[in-house]
């Protein structure tokens, strides 16, 4: 009876001492340089938000946060960085719509996505523009519904890519109005912006900021934004809601951990990312760009992501898109 006493503190005392360790290693952390990854060249949005918040976390903690671009297979490559990297909070990753879509869009990842990737913290959302060239006969959303049933597949809009926000938005727009348009992809929003400007397609989803100066000077006509409610970056453009009631899509950029790390530290990276992308300073220069900052709980997040996974895979079903 005495050896199983014996056992059962043992073992108690064990899992003290480990709980104490975890807590430690949380009180002290960082204690090196912080490696995020970004699965994008630079100069584009989610490299920007990566530098920005990492520059203010290197001011607050005085370790280096090092922006590491890891671009290539639509985010496959930095991806699958995190995953296989140590789980000590010590390697983190910007995640965005692509994150969310790939299950459905490859045939097969090495990863799991909902395994093995923790989504930390929103950092903001964006919504896109439909934006279409000044010879589209159409000036609101009701117009370019018209004009597209009239001509059905003859409208073409254009997108960076197979699977981006840019195209995916584009197949819920035509799912919600009921309406039959061509997806003609490009390698990137700026090969498809000049194309738009040049008139060789129709329309596009496009994000805020390389179509603002091009909408300012008439050389694109904004029809609508795809968030909820109208932006302030843009406040006389309709929501594309305000026709076809519940439409919404937006980009969405956020930080994530490796499954694996322990809660402590995540709670405090989330707290301090937090912090910085919902300082009033952060949020104003943000929203002049036509991005809301986030900065929400991990659980809040985790649930965002998920609800995002569901909703584009049933939008690439409903499409069609085919899966490579």
């Amino acid at each position: 009876m005495n050896s199983i006493f014996s056992r059962i503190a043992g073992l108690l005392l064990a899992a003290f001492a480990a709980a104490g360790a975890v807590q430690h290693a949380a009180a002290a952390y960082p204690e090196r340089p912080i490696r995020l990854i970004v699965p994008f060249a630079p100069q584009g949005p989610n490299d920007v938000l990566a530098r920005l918040v990492g520059a203010r976390l290197t001011d607050s903690w005085g370790q280096q946060v090092v922006v590491d671009n890891r671009p290539g297979a639509g985010t496959i490559i930095g991806t699958e960085l995190l995953v296989r990297s140590q789980p000590d909070g010590y390697t983190l990753l910007m995640i965005s719509a692509s994150t969310a879509v790939n299950p459905t869009l490859k045939k097969k990842l090495p990863y799991d996505t909902l395994k093995e990737i923790v989504p930390l913290v929103q950092l903001a959302s964006s919504p896109t523009v439909l934006v279409v060239h000044p010879s589209v006969q159409a000036n609101s959303i009701s117009e370019l519904v018209a004009l597209a049933k009239a001509k059905p597949g003859g409208l073409t809009f254009a997108s960076g890519g197979t699977g981006t926000t840019t195209h995916l938005a584009g197949e819920l727009f035509a799912n919600s109005a009921g309406i039959k348009w061509t997806h003609v992809p490009y390698k990137g929003t700026g090969p498809a912006n000049i194309d738009l400007l040049g008139g060789r397609v129709s329309g596009m989803f496009g994000t805020f900021l390389p179509v603002i100066p091009h909408i300012k000077s008439g050389r694109m006509r904004a029809i609508g934004v795809t968030s909820l409610k109208r932006s302030p970056a843009l406040p006389d453009v309709p929501a594309v809601a305000e026709s076809l009631p519940g439409f919404e899509a937006v980009s969405f950029f956020g930080i994530a951990t490796p499954a694996g790390v322990p809660k402590a530290v995540r709670d405090k990276l989330n707290r301090e990312i937090a912090r910085i992308i919902t300082e009033p300073a952060m949020r104003d220069n943000l929203r002049k760009q036509g991005t809301d900052a986030v900065g929400n709980t991990e659980a809040q997040f985790t649930a965002f992501f998920r609800g995002e996974m569901k909703k584009w895979a049933k939008v690439i079903k409903d499409a069609g898109i085919a899966a490579n």
